[in-house]
């Protein structure tokens, strides 16, 4: 109950600090990736997950590209045979790195389902403001999965770079505060930030103990 209060507490945090700030209005019809802002010194130090909430949010922001590629085609947002290569290669690659691949399987499962969370809320906007609907059909081959395939790489960088924050008691509080400021140095909207709140619960090994 004291893990469910905190998280909730700092999900609220999280989102205040992005409703006050440029994330606060409209919804775009497919947001633009922005470069990470530089982290405050005194952050930086307190925060040492905030490369990896960034790699969150960059995903996050293709996830825009990918809906974009989807919508009106024949290709539905869930695909369990692209998704389950991914999380077969992210285990096998979590080995050869040191990783606990079942954990880095969860991490990128949480990924996933953050990009799929963001891609719905896009259709539901489209369907309800066709004038706000992607005017180009980005290439998913060629131009967005390239892009979800260098974040991988960059993720699992990071999750070996972090693995000691991550596995800390401290993990919780230094994540959702990263994750804060990673939304607001993206400039993520409510639906991504809602997408972001999706992508955490697997990256601090002690938050499902």
């Amino acid at each position: 109950m004291r893990t469910r209060r905190t998280r909730s507490v700092l999900v609220a945090a999280c989102a205040a600090l992005l409703l006050s700030g440029a994330g606060a209005g409209a919804m775009p019809a497919v947001a633009q990736p922005q470069p990470a802002a530089p982290a405050a010194p005194a952050l930086s130090s307190a925060y040492g997950l905030t490369p990896l909430t960034n790699l969150f949010a960059e995903r996050l922001l293709i996830a825009d590209k990918v809906a974009a590629a989807k919508y009106g085609s024949d290709r539905p947002i869930d695909d369990p045979a692209r998704e389950q290569k991914i999380l077969d290669d992210v285990a096998t690659r979590a080995v050869g790195v040191g990783l606990d691949p079942d954990a880095v399987v969860a991490v990128f499962r949480d990924q996933i389902e953050a990009n799929k969370l963001v891609q719905r809320g896009l259709y539901a906007r489209w369907d309800t403001h066709p004038e706000e609907r992607p005017t180009q059909r980005p290439d998913l081959d060629k131009e967005v999965r390239p892009a979800l395939d260098r974040i991988t790489t960059q993720l699992l960088n990071t999750l070996v770079a972090t693995e000691g924050v991550r596995s800390s008691p401290s993990c919780e509080p230094r994540l959702y505060g990263a994750a804060a400021w990673s939304a607001y140095g993206h400039e993520l909207d409510v639906l991504h930030l809602k997408g972001m709140e999706r992508a955490l619960p697997s990256a601090c090994a002690r938050m499902n103990d």
